[in-house]
């Protein structure tokens, strides 16, 4: 099954990183908040999350590229 293309989310994203508290706006509902720091703790989340304070960021590229690695095309 081929993969989904998921870069026009990049193009619509005013910056280079996504607020974990932001990742529901960013994925259109597909990935939560909970979800993604549950998968963070298990060592299964995006690559190269930063962290700013308490909060943590993921670079917009990095996050594209772990969810299509995540997706498939269906149908």
């Amino acid at each position: 099954m081929a993969q989904a293309n998921l870069q026009r989310l990049a193009e619509s994203w005013p910056s280079p990183y996504v607020a974990r508290t932001m990742v529901k706006t960013f994925s259109g509902g597909l990935i939560t908040a909970k979800h993604i720091a549950n998968l963070d703790s298990a060592g299964k989340g995006p690559a190269g999350r930063i962290r700013v304070g308490r909060k943590i960021a993921y670079n917009v590229r990095a996050l594209i590229s772990w969810m299509e690695a995540r997706s498939q095309e269906v149908g």
